[in-house]
């Protein structure tokens, strides 16, 4: 009546060994360490770990090996203060090419390893880091678009020979007019045809034909969450170039983006590299307003002329430049500092650009030698020149920048190009840091909670419930052990929310095994037999765990699909644990009263409190 099946037994055996192996590598610890990755073309292989080893050993740093581990190579020290020691001399050794990272390595056997039992990640508030909430400027996007569509529109009005008598931006609209209809007529058709994303409306005005382009509210939509993706991507690429290991970079709402950089003792860096939200533009400058050569100081204070800008130069000095963007720095795909020996060893930066970029600029140039162009960069909404050299010849996918104050100047340019362009400026609206120290406390803080209420329930079910009690808590800590281990095999990083949602769990588990509990003495009270009441008390109660369990994993789904940051976090364990602990209320805890009581002939009695078999009491 009450026995299992083998199969049963085996599988919940399984389970719990699968469990245990999975869970135990967060027993071990973590020591700090250093992870070395290349950039671009630069390879980690044996040569470099070899080359890694004789540069620790010259240095007299003592480590615990120097292991290849794929595309990184990670080496292990016994304390942090030599693990900073180490990191900078791999870093001085190694040079621009790679990046030396911070890291923290599992002290877990290597057996275990090799089975891909690793320990949790730990999240911001338990490892220490930093935290950044940037706020997406999407009304510079919009005008970055609409002044691309005002330069291609004119473009292939040139291009298609159509002949117009103006081209303007009226807000968010770019507006065209045409002296005669038959022009207005052709144009309509080739934007028409390039345009499928606006909404192109003419009118007569006077004499003229107006056509106004407008963005659809799709277009203007995607446009929006292209811009975020992109500069998410930015972002990630800068992360990398930093060498954070296991950074946390996605989006949060529609117009923010949500960094995390757990383990990052050097805040200051991580804010100058990621902060500085910077786009590059090339732009051809207003020469025809020049006095006396390179000249802008009369408009120093006034108004820029028609179809201009006026922005400060590097030293201070003004500048004048074209409305018209030639290119952008997301067409840049690779960027290095150097120096120009033939001008006294000044810095530069060399650039190399897409076939797209490539094509541009020497469309751009070819028209414009010995002209000047700005290198122009936005930080923050506003714009510096960096330098307006003269094109000496026609440029193409390979030039370089020159004019730049400081080496120091041209590497961080040099990596912001790198990393990736921005497609619409950013800003820092919440920072946080997060110490080492305060990371333990939390950890700490929270391990006694869960030990505390883990023994508090132990208490309560025992004394209530006596064996079942027991065989309660049993199954508790079977829950807890797969709800672990899940988490562990599924690399979830751990957080303080997380950690409140296994608190929860563990009292939604117990929850379970007390309605089944209840439900034995129910049917002991009516008068069944110890064995059929076990039977009836399980089968009986596992439809209302069920259904309670499921309206709460709804409400779980609905915080994982709708949530982010912290939300996301506690709704991932939450769900996991609802799961876990249907599994352990149901199989691991009937199993072990199924051992108790399933391999006796007579059972006059049970041990779940004060209730007592009722037809036996009554003998």
């Amino acid at each position: 009546m009450n026995k299992y099946p083998a199969w049963k037994y085996v599988l919940i055996v399984g389970a719990l060994i699968v469990a245990f192996l999975y869970t135990v590598p967060n027993l071990f610890g973590e020591s700090p360490a250093v992870q070395v990755s290349g950039l671009r073309t630069n390879k980690v292989d044996a040569g470099l770990q070899t080359r890694v080893a004789e540069t620790l050993k010259t240095a007299n740093l003592a480590n615990e090996g120097v292991e290849l581990q794929g595309e990184t190579l990670r080496v292990k020290f016994k304390d942090a203060d030599t693990q900073f020691k180490g990191r900078d001399a791999i870093q001085a050794a190694l040079g621009e090419g790679y990046v030396a990272a911070l890291f923290n390595l599992s002290n877990s056997p290597a057996w275990l390893t090799k089975m891909n039992a690793l320990p949790m990640y730990l999240g911001l508030d338990l490892r220490g880091g930093v935290h950044f909430l940037m706020q997406v400027d999407m009304k510079a996007a919009i005008d970055k678009a609409v002044d691309r569509y005002l330069g291609e529109s004119r473009a292939l009005l040139r291009d298609k020979k159509i002949f117009y008598s103006g081209i303007s931006r009226d807000g968010n609209n770019v507006v065209l007019r045409f002296k005669e209809r038959a022009e207005a007529d052709k144009a309509r058709k080739e934007l028409n045809a390039q345009f499928a994303d606006l909404v192109l409306r003419d009118a007569n005005q006077g004499e003229e034909v107006v056509i106004t382009l407008t963005m659809k509210p799709e277009t203007v939509f995607k446009l929006q969450e292209a811009a975020l993706q992109q500069n998410i991507t930015a972002l990630r690429k800068r992360v990398n170039e930093l060498g954070v290991s296991e950074p946390i970079v996605q989006q949060q709402g529609l117009d923010r983006i949500l960094i995390q950089l757990a383990g990052v003792t050097d805040p200051t860096r991580a804010k100058d590299v990621i902060g500085r939200t910077a786009t590059l533009e090339f732009r051809m400058v207003a020469e025809e307003h020049a006095a006396g050569g390179r000249s802008f100081e009369q408009f120093r204070n006034e108004p820029a002329p028609f179809n201009t800008e006026k922005m400060i130069g590097s030293s201070g000095e003004v500048v004048l430049v074209r409305k018209t963007v030639i290119l952008t720095g997301d067409k840049v795909t690779d960027a290095q500092p150097g120096f120009d020996t033939e001008a006294g060893n000044k810095p530069l930066v060399n650039i190399r650009l897409d076939g797209a970029g490539g094509r541009a600029m020497t469309l751009a140039t070819r028209e414009n030698v010995g002209k000047n162009m700005a290198v122009i960069l936005i930080e923050k909404g506003k714009p510096e020149v960096l330098s307006w050299p003269t094109i000496q010849s026609e440029l193409g996918a390979q030039f370089r920048i020159t004019g730049i104050p400081s080496s120091l100047e041209a590497k961080n340019l040099a990596l912001l190009m790198r990393a990736g362009a921005l497609a619409a400026p950013m800003e820092i609206i919440e920072e946080r840091t997060i110490g080492p120290s305060l990371g333990a406390e939390n950890i700490e803080k929270g391990k006694n909670s869960l030990l505390f209420g883990f023994a508090l329930i132990t208490i309560f079910m025992v004394i209530y419930y006596s064996l079942f009690g027991v065989v309660s808590v049993v199954s508790l800590a079977a829950n807890l052990l797969f709800l672990i281990a899940l988490l562990s095999m599924l690399q979830a990083t751990l957080t303080l929310p997380g950690i409140a949602a296994i608190a929860l769990t563990l009292g939604m588990a117990i929850d379970a095994n007390v309605l089944i509990n209840e439900r034995i003495r129910e049917e002991l009270r009516n008068g069944m037999s110890p064995q059929m009441a076990i039977q009836a008390g399980y089968e009986r109660a596992l439809d209302t765990i069920i259904d309670s369990n499921i309206t709460t994993l709804i409400a779980g789904l609905a915080l994982l699909i709708w949530g982010s940051g912290p939300v996301r976090g506690f709704a991932v364990v939450h769900c996991l644990g609802i799961l876990t602990s249907i599994f352990s209320a149901v199989m691991v805890s009937r199993g072990i009263v199924n051992l108790i009581y399933g391999g006796k002939k007579k059972v006059t009695m049970l041990s779940i409190g004060n209730v007592k078999w009722a037809k036996a009491a009554k003998a």
